[in-house]
């Protein structure tokens, strides 16, 4: 770890800097992608409803399919290298896209198969990331780490999804797989100048353990843990709602709305202000009223705005689903950066890759879900009805969240051994640039 000095972390924090630069650029090339590929298949390949909530769904599907395996495989391995060919793979996946559509080999299928893969690669990465960011930052810079990191992504987001739908009118939807393509590079480059190394366990001291005995201790860690069970269950159930919204969406605005691609771009992009906003008040709003109750305002009081994106009309009526959709992202976001900074100070350093994995397979697994319940539900009752219903479980989400010890709770505990002897939660001090949550 680098030590900690004056000023802010993006500063002072050579690695985190670069670690900060590869991940913005990574999000902005998946929200070009977010964007590009339903059009791609909406626009070039005349997909049904049905088959654009497929290809969401296969995007998130290896969280179920290997998610628990994966964090037990990240906790035996160094983070930096697995991280590194996860990008490499999905440099490759994304730039097959145009190639195969210059080529006239352009299919749903392929699509499909590009979404796996990516997907896998994807699992790997981000289970290895969250790991090495606890190792990477001081507990203390962990708050404003993750702030940054969600903030910057928000902001990546607005950037990509606006300039989606501009890529799409200007050079052809699956162009817009040449930006992503471009943005792994850059962070593979990123990542190879960290000068960070995790420390290396000897061999001798690596007890042998079974793969299924390691999965079971991921398990063990949310089930039997009050505070990481509801966390996880209240993400799995938000999850499927927000995905069967938002799996359908694109489509919802071209073909009910009967909005232009740039202009879908920009809605999409003008919804991402609220991950601005969620980032950037997360910290300071948990400071002034503790992190438990600062949960429950942002992913019980902000998702009512849901509701507001199904009643979205041409003209003056598109407001209604940026509005809705400014509420979702900023509790959303705000609500990550509080609960990334809770589980890297709450958790052991060395569980924490079954952590990620294990919560992400039960929160993630619920993802491939939602996409598929959307675009059944579009096909079955329309578009604008599987808007209603879908939106409609954000909030009743919130549920789990109101009958949980974090309603009765002003601050979540700082580790498991202050909740087991009743001592009081730790709060965040201020490092360089204000309150932390």
């Amino acid at each position: 770890m680098t030590p900690r000095t004056s000023g802010g972390l993006l500063r002072r924090h050579r690695d985190f800097r670069l670690l900060w630069c590869g991940e913005t650029a990574g999000k902005y090339g998946s929200a070009v992608t977010g964007v590009a590929m339903p059009l791609i298949a909406v626009s070039t390949l005349h997909a049904d409803t049905f088959e654009v909530g497929l290809l969401a769904a296969t995007a998130w599907a290896p969280w179920l399919l290997i998610g628990l395996p994966v964090g037990a495989w990240v906790d035996r391995l160094p983070r930096r290298p697995v991280m590194l060919a996860a990008a490499a793979a999905s440099l490759v996946l994304f730039a097959s896209v145009p190639v195969a559509a210059r080529s006239g080999l352009l299919s749903v299928e392929l699509l499909l198969a590009v979404a796996l893969l990516t997907g896998t690669a994807a699992v790997f990465f981000q289970t290895a990331y969250s790991a090495y960011l606890a190792g990477l930052l001081d507990p203390a810079d962990q708050p404003e780490g993750n702030a940054k990191l969600h903030g910057s992504a928000s902001a990546a987001q607005i950037a990509g999804q606006g300039s989606a739908g501009l890529i799409a009118q200007l050079a052809g939807a699956a162009n817009g797989m040449f930006v992503n393509a471009a943005t792994f590079l850059v962070s593979l480059l990123c990542l190879t100048g960290i000068r960070f190394r995790e420390p290396r366990v000897p061999r001798a001291e690596r007890p042998p353990r079974a793969l299924a005995r390691e999965v079971a201790e991921g398990l063990r860690l949310i089930a039997g843990d009050r505070w990481l069970r509801t966390l996880t269950l209240f993400a799995a159930a938000s999850n499927l709602a927000l995905m069967g919204y938002q799996s359908i969406s694109v489509v919802f605005l071209v073909r009910t709305v009967g909005l232009s691609p740039g202009l879908v771009g920009g809605l999409v992009a003008a919804v991402s202000l609220g991950g601005v906003a969620g980032a950037f008040c997360a910290r300071r709003v948990a400071a002034r009223v503790g992190d438990a109750r600062a949960t429950l305002v942002f992913e019980v009081g902000l998702a009512v705005g849901a509701l507001l994106m199904p009643m979205t009309t041409e003209g003056p009526g598109m407001v209604l689903f940026v509005a809705g959709g400014v509420c979702v992202t900023a509790g959303v976001v705000a609500g990550n950066v509080i609960k990334a900074s809770f589980q890297q100070r709450y958790c052991p350093p060395e569980l924490l890759g079954r952590l990620t994995a294990t919560s992400a397979f039960i929160s993630y697994g619920t993802l491939p879900l939602g996409a598929l319940l959307g675009g059944a539900l579009g096909t079955a009752l329309g578009l604008r009805a599987a808007m209603w219903i879908t939106t409609a479980g954000i909030p009743l989400a919130g549920l789990i969240l109101l009958f949980s010890p974090i309603r009765r709770s002003r601050d979540l505990p700082a580790s498991p051994r202050a909740r087991r002897h009743g001592a009081a939660p730790a709060r965040e001090t201020a490092t360089g640039e204000g309150p932390l949550p």
